[in-house]
C-alpha cells in the first residue's frame, strides 16, 4: 500500500474553555485533494494549524510522509513539506510581491540586498503556478484574488509538497475561484497533495478526491467523494437531516406598511429608488456587484450624508441625518462586513450585544448589569449561540455565531424594520439554516425585513417578493411565485425578460 501523505492518530487539542479537537484519527492519501469538512467550530482550521505547525496537539501523533514529526512552529512544517495558505491574508502591503514572497530569505550580493535577484526569483515562483504579475508593484495594490496567488506561490515556492488550504476562496470573486481551482488541479498533477478547508459544497465534489467530516472537534467519517451526495455529506456534517427550507412567513398574509421609501437617491451611487416593505414581509433586493444594493442599506440607515429622498416608517418620516436617529425610529441593520462594520471584535458577546440598547439598560447613567446579563442569556439561548459563555471574545467565535451576535442586538433593540445585507456570508450549512430559521421567526413576528443577498436561492428561497437593482436604480419586481434564477439574472443584467414575469419598477 501506498504510505500516505498525512496521518492523525488520537490527535487532541484544547484552548481555554474549548474542546477544539478530541482523539482525531484519519489518513490523507498523497497526491490527492482532500477535503476537511464542518459547521463553524467543528475544528476545521485548528487541524489545518497543527498540519502547519501553528498550534501544537496536546495528546496525539502527527505522521508526514510515513515519518512521525514534532511540529513546534511553521519553520518546522516547511522542513517537512507542509505550507499553508490562509483565509486571512497576511502580506506587508507596503512592500513589493518580490519583497514579500522572498521576505525569510532575502538575496544578497557584497553584503547588500540584490534586487534584480529577488525580482528573478520571486517571478520564477510565480511562474510555478502559471500566475502573471509584477512583481515590483506593492502588494496593497493587487487585488485579493491577486493576492491568493501571492500566498500560493510562497508556499510552493518553499518546497512544500503538502499544502494546506484554509477557506481559500471565502472572499474571491467566481474569476479568480476559477483560477484557484485550475491551479489546484495542476498542484495535484505534479503530485502535491492539496488538503481543502471549506463549507462551499460544489468546490469540494469538483475538486477533491475524499472528505472528512468533523463535528464538535471529533471525528465523524472519512469518506471517497464518489460515495456521497451533497444531502448525505450536509447530515454528516451538522447530524441532522436538512431538508428544503421552506419559509412559513412565505404564505401568510402581510400586515400594515411598515417602510417606505420614495425618492431616495445618492450622488453617483443610486437614483430615484421607491418602495415599500410590509410587517411580516421579507423583500428581496437583487443586484450585481455594483448595483448599489449596500449603499442603498447604508442610506437608509444614515450612513450616507449625501443621501436624499423620503423614508416613513410606520408612517412616521424619518430624518437619514445619522445611525442613532434611525436606531431611535425602529431600523437596524446587519451589514455586509460583520467585522468591520457590525462587531466591535475585540470586546466581548455581552457588550456587542447590548451596545444599541445602553440607554434603556441604564439607570442615573450606570448600566444595570445583572439586566444585560439576564438579557444575553435570553438572546443567547433563543439563537442558540455557541460560545462558553457571554464574556467570550467575539473575535473568537465562529463566523455562524458572531452574525448571530449581530442578529441578537437588534433583536434586543426591537427593531420594528430590519435590513440584512448578506446575512449568510461565510458561515455554513448548518448556520445558514439557522439563520433563515431566525428570519422567519422575525417575519412571522411582524418585522418587516429587506433582504440583501448574492445567493440567488436564499434571495428566492426567503422572499416574499424580489426587487431587482441595475446600475442605482429600481428595474422590476419578481413576486415569490414568478422568481427562478434565470429570470432574476437576465433582469440584473439587463436582458429582456417576459412581461409576464417582471413587474416594472
Amino acid at each position: 500500500m501506498t504510505t500516505p501523505a498525512v496521518r492523525f492518530e488520537g490527535v487532541t487539542k484544547r484552548f481555554p474553555g474549548v474542546q477544539a479537537l478530541a482523539g482525531i484519527s484519519f489518513e490523507i492519501a498523497a497526491g490527492s485533494c482532500h477535503a476537511l469538512c464542518g459547521e463553524n467550530g467543528a475544528g476545521k482550521s485548528t487541524l489545518g494549524k497543527l498540519l502547519a505547525g501553528i498550534h501544537r496537539p496536546d495528546e496525539g501523533r502527527l505522521f508526514v510522509n510515513g515519518r512521525e514529526v514534532r511540529l513546534d512552529s511553521p519553520r518546522d512544517a516547511l522542513e517537512a513539506g507542509v505550507g499553508m495558505v490562509h483565509q486571512e491574508l497576511a502580506f506587508c502591503e507596503n512592500l513589493s510581491v518580490a519583497e514579500n514572497l522572498c521576505l525569510g530569505a532575502l538575496p544578497t550580493r557584497g553584503g547588500l540586498l540584490s534586487r534584480a535577484a529577488m525580482e528573478d526569483r520571486a517571478t520564477a515562483m510565480l511562474e510555478r503556478i502559471a500566475t502573471h504579475l509584477d512583481v515590483s508593484r506593492p502588494v496593497g495594490a493587487l487585488t485579493v484574488g491577486q493576492q491568493q496567488m501571492v500566498q500560493i506561490a510562497a508556499a510552493v515556492g518553499s518546497g512544500a509538497r503538502i499544502l494546506v488550504f484554509d477557506e481559500p476562496t471565502s472572499s474571491l470573486s467566481q474569476h479568480d475561484v476559477e483560477q484557484l481551482c485550475a491551479l489546484i488541479g495542476r498542484l495535484k498533477a505534479d503530485g502535491v497533495t492539496c488538503i481543502y478547508v471549506s463549507h462551499r459544497m460544489p468546490e469540494i465534489f469538483r475538486l477533491c478526491d475524499a472528505v472528512t467530516v468533523l463535528r464538535d472537534g471529533r471525528h465523524v467519517a472519512t469518506r471517497p467523494i464518489d460515495s456521497l451526495d451533497e444531502a448525505t455529506l450536509v447530515e454528516l456534517m451538522i447530524g441532522r437531516r436538512l431538508d428544503e427550507y421552506f419559509p412559513g412567513h412565505a404564505h401568510a398574509t402581510s400586515g400594515p406598511e411598515r417602510l417606505r421609501v420614495e425618492g431616495l437617491s445618492s450622488p453617483g451611487k443610486f437614483q430615484d429608488v421607491s418602495f415599500t416593505v410590509r410587517a411580516g414581509e421579507v423583500v428581496g433586493l437583487a443586484g450585481l456587484v455594483g448595483a448599489g444594493r449596500s449603499e442603498v442599506a447604508a442610506a437608509l440607515f444614515g450612513l450616507d450624508p449625501d443621501a436624499r429622498g423620503n423614508v416613513w416608517v410606520d408612517g412616521e418620516p424619518i430624518q437619514l441625518r445619522g445611525a442613532r436617529e434611525s436606531m431611535s425610529r425602529g431600523l437596524g441593520l446587519v451589514p455586509e462586513d460583520r467585522k468591520r462594520a457590525g462587531l466591535v471584535l475585540g470586546m466581548s458577546c455581552l457588550p456587542n450585544l447590548s451596545l444599541p440598547i445602553l440607554e434603556r439598560l441604564s439607570r442615573f447613567s450606570w448600566i444595570r448589569r445583572r439586566r444585560e446579563r439576564s438579557l444575553a442569556d435570553d438572546y443567547f439561548a433563543r439563537l442558540r449561540v455557541r460560545a462558553p459563555d457571554p464574556d467570550f471574545v467575539v473575535a473568537g467565535l465562529s463566523g455562524g455565531n458572531q452574525q448571530k451576535i449581530v442578529l441578537a442586538k437588534w433583536l434586543a433593540a426591537n427593531a420594528r424594520v430590519l435590513i440584512l445585507d448578506e446575512p449568510t456570508r461565510g458561515v455554513d450549512v448548518g448556520a445558514k439554516a439557522e439563520i433563515h430559521g431566525i428570519v422567519d421567526r422575525l417575519a412571522g413576528e411582524g418585522t418587516a425585513v429587506l433582504l440583501i443577498s448574492s445567493e440567488l436561492p436564499e434571495l428566492i428561497n426567503l422572499s416574499t417578493r424580489i426587487l431587482v437593482l441595475r446600475a442605482g436604480r429600481l428595474v422590476g419586481e419578481l413576486p415569490r411565485e414568478r422568481a427562478d434564477q434565470q429570470t432574476l439574472l437576465r433582469l440584473m443584467a439587463g436582458l429582456d425578460v417576459a412581461a409576464s414575469d417582471a413587474i416594472p419598477a
